[in-house]
């Protein structure tokens, strides 16, 4: 399963949050990684160089096998409490999902 990181060019995406971001979504879906092919992780600062609240947007888009994406969106004030909650979301939807199918 792959897991690829993308930043906007407000977020510097080097080796170390790659690796934190890798960390903690694979970590959130753990027990689904053998039913995914890949995860997209988009980070953005949607308030670009004004400071806010929750200026950091993160959305994870996960790749079902046979199954459409699934996308999940979670703004929090810094990249790691974003990635967390991101991470949180998509476990929770991919719950939903998986435990659909697995009922019928």
């Amino acid at each position: 399963m792959q897991i690829k990181i993308n930043t906007d060019h407000n977020i510097h995406g080097d080796e170390r949050l790659k690796e934190i971001a890798r960390d903690i979504v694979s970590h959130g879906v753990a027990h689904l990684l053998e039913r995914l092919t890949r995860i997209e992780v988009h980070l953005q600062n949607a308030s670009a160089t004004r400071a806010g609240p929750q200026d950091i947007r993160c959305m994870i888009e996960a790749r079902p096998e046979g199954m459409k994406p699934i996308a999940v969106t979670h703004n929090d004030a810094n990249v790691e409490a974003a990635l967390r909650g991101g991470a949180r979301k998509l476990r929770d939807r991919l719950d939903s999902e998986f435990g659909k199918l697995d009922r019928r």
